[in-house]
């Protein structure tokens, strides 16, 4: 199936014509039509069904062109499960009729020969052709068990709990929630069940209208994102324009008459753009197939609202399909250099897949009179992927020493899900949906996770990767890599540089998650402004659920990390305060000797002296800014040394996040240090981040690395260092 045509639909009056896109209908001229085989008359091939399975050694009619579209995708596949699960299906279902009138097993059939167009393998299809056994006939799933082996048990199974669910006013929600769990346990179910629904969509024309509405709904807002998530473009747009078709009739006539127009005319400048490719490409030596791929109903849509008057080429793309990614660059390097290119246009997704696996450069190109042609280039597997996305996988869950040519085969099954393949919004879909508290949050918070389409790629400090929506914070990468535990985290390093949790995180980045020792720390209710993962607004709400806040809580939240004046620590007696500072003693003798206030040094400190007004002699520390400037206005140097001393009084600051309690903590660890404080000050917060400023008087100077760690341990500091204040005049 075309990703950017629309699909031939199934035929017969099931689907009013009113209903279908107008590409299907006979009306459209055949320039707008995808050149593939004829699409099979279910109808026939279901009447035909009832009168029996073939003989044993050739598949019966029906089924034959189900294992000749199969055959194209897997030449040696092994049909013999095909033919066995359709003489099952087919006997099982006989005499039961679908609304349309036709007979049941033209439905299981439709499903399974649409996932053989995409090439799907054999367990694969099997499993489509029973996929309503279990649920709709006396057949069992230790039948199937039995017959088929534990593999098509548990795609069936899978399916089977999707099926006919009631639960009243949260069916769909609670059907989805099941969906999402098959689907993260094997890719394979969610395959089934979108060609399924495409079936059914394609029938839809003989419910109600009002049912119409609401299936075309769900499948809006759900199916079609999980379509496009893993990949399966070829559903998705027929999807797209059976729901257009029935949401919105009148846009839907406006683009069917649009498309009908442009195909009638007798000029056509896609097809002259291409030629002119074609020629570039071939006197490049660059062995290419270039093709026209009109867009679907939905994307004609999309275009005209964009660009306003439609012109030929805006009707269609071009795809250049070559042999090797190489050949891709080669290409582009050609149409650029020998055409005009749109740069604005240019993206390349090869050395950047999209998060449902797709590869493909994107340029555009112009000609003389304005026309302006969207050129896609990849290879021919890049091609099938984007087709089929994760059906183009075959069987993810082989073995990697296990060759599946035919997709099919016996193999041993341990009912293990360890996908290699399964993207990263699928396992953090699979992880919050088990915290959703109700129904009606998973099916909103699913709706809105779905629309975030693009993914980006963050490194962890400790070499591991993890994979977030675009437009990510710090918070949505503390959840998606601690989950709960994430409570604790004080902030973030991105990029090697100091970062609020609020950051948002781009492509490429490499984010050090800052964690804090208090087991019982909470996360702040400011998180949910910057939460943009399921998974964290989950975590945070049921925290917060669970821990409703007193009356006075934002009152200490605001005292904790709002603006404060100077505070002064708990009065020490009067000696203490004015205990004998360090002293150091200057050469010569006898100079008086003060402590610089810019630098504060104390022992054991490498210090150095400056002669000041008064014949003063101010000791810095080595390393002082001030000392320096002094020391380059040509001040002469005063040696001095440290003398005999027990105390000492320093400056330092502590840089930390803002959390409810953190001043009090961080003068409890001073205290526990056996350290006074003289006074203390805190800044306004900047970004969620508080400076406190101490003047600590110390009973021994050696103890300052020690304190300096234990007030780095507090949770929510991330620095303590020595006051470095700018050099007065006065000195």
């Amino acid at each position: 199936m075309s990703a950017e045509a629309t699909n031939p639909a199934t035929p017969g009056p099931a689907t009013p014509a009113a209903q279908r896109p107008a590409a299907l209908e006979p009306g459209v001229p055949p320039a707008h039509r995808k050149k593939t085989r004829a699409r099979i008359d279910l109808r026939r091939l279901g009447r035909a069904a009832l009168l029996g399975p073939a003989a044993r050694d050739r598949l019966p009619d029906a089924i034959g062109h189900v294992a000749e579209a199969h055959r194209a995708h897997h030449p040696d596949a092994k049909l013999e499960p095909l033919r066995r699960a359709w003489v099952l299906a087919e006997s099982s279902h006989r005499g039961q009729m679908r609304k349309s009138g036709e007979p049941y097993i033209t439905h299981p059939l439709a499903v399974t020969l649409i996932l053989a167009e995409l090439g799907a393998e054999t367990t694969t299809l099997t499993a489509s052709l029973l996929h309503d056994t279990v649920e709709d006939t006396e057949v069992t799933l230790d039948q199937v068990r039995e017959e088929f082996g534990d593999e098509v048990c548990y795609l069936v199974d899978g399916v089977t709990k999707l099926e006919k669910v009631d639960y009243g006013a949260a069916a769909e929600p609670e059907t989805f929630r099941k969906m999402l769990v098959a689907t993260g346990n094997d890719v394979r179910v969610m395959s089934i069940k979108l060609a399924d629904r495409l079936h059914n969509m394609r029938t839809l024309g003989v419910m109600r209208p009002e049912k119409q509405a609401r299936i075309a709904k769900v499948t809006r807002d759900v199916l079609i994102p999980l379509a496009e998530r893993l990949g399966v473009q070829a559903l998705k747009t027929e999807l797209e324009d059976l729901v257009f078709a029935i949401l919105h009739p009148e846009e839907y006539e406006h683009t069917r008459e649009l498309i009908a127009e442009n195909a009638s005319r007798s000029d056509d400048p896609l097809a002259d753009i291409a030629e002119e490719v074609r020629v570039v490409l071939r006197d490049a030596g660059i062995q290419a197939e270039v093709l026209i791929r009109p867009r679907h109903f939905v994307s004609v849509h999309r275009v005209s609202r964009k660009r306003g008057p439609m012109r030929g080429a805006d009707f269609g793309r071009l795809l250049v399909l070559v042999n090797e990614d190489a050949d891709c660059y080669g290409v582009l390097g050609e149409l650029h250099t020998c055409l005009t290119p749109v740069v604005s246009e240019f993206k390349d997704f090869i050395a950047v897949p999209k998060f449902n696996l797709y590869q493909s450069l994107h340029t555009a190109v112009t000609r003389g009179d304005g026309q302006v042609a969207e050129v896609l280039i990849r290879t021919h597997q890049m091609h099938k992927v984007a087709e089929a996305g994760v059906i183009a996988l075959g069987n993810p869950y082989a073995p990697p020493s296990e060759e599946q040519p035919d997709g099919g085969g016996e193999r041993p099954f341990d009912g293990e899900r360890a996908d290699p393949t399964r993207p990263g919004w699928l396992s953090r879909l699979l992880d919050w949906q088990q915290g959703a508290p109700d129904p009606d949050t998973f099916w909103s918070t699913l709706r809105e996770d779905l629309a975030q389409d693009r993914e980006i790629t963050v490194f962890r400090a400790d070499g591991g990767s993890l994979g977030l929506p675009e437009g990510a914070s710090c918070v949505d990468a503390a959840y998606a890599q601690y989950g709960e535990d994430a409570h604790a985290c004080i902030g973030a390093r991105v990029n090697g540089r100091l970062a609020t949790l609020s950051t948002v995180l781009r492509d490429g980045d490499t984010v050090q998650l800052l964690m804090g020792q208090d087991p019982a720390s909470e996360p702040s209710r400011e998180w949910l402004e910057h939460a943009h993962t399921a998974a964290a607004r989950i975590a945070i709400q049921r925290w917060m659920a669970t821990h409703p806040a007193p009356g006075d809580e934002e009152a200490v939240r605001a005292s904790a990390t709002g603006p404060r004046p100077p505070v002064a620590a708990p009065a020490r007696p009067a000696e203490t305060q004015t205990a004998r500072p360090a002293s150091a003693v200057a050469d010569p003798p006898g100079a008086s000797v003060r402590m610089a206030g810019c630098c504060t040094p104390v022992p054991p400190d490498e210090v150095t002296g400056f002669t000041v007004r008064g014949g003063v002699v101010t000791v810095h520390r080595v390393e002082c800014a001030g000392a320096a400037r002094m020391k380059s206005a040509g001040r002469p140097e005063v040696g001095v040394r440290w003398g005999d001393t027990t105390e000492c009084r320093v400056t330092l600051v502590a840089e930390s996040f803002g959390r409810p309690h953190l001043l009090a903590d961080l003068t409890e660890a001073i205290a526990a240090e056996g350290v006074a404080v003289v006074s203390a000050t805190v800044e306004p917060p900047s970004q969620q981040r508080v400076r406190h400023t101490y003047t600590l008087q110390l009973p021994d100077a050696a103890h300052l690395p020690g304190l300096m760690r234990a007030m780095r341990n507090v949770p929510g500091v991330y620095d303590v260092s020595r006051a470095q204040h700018p050099a007065t005049a006065a000195q």
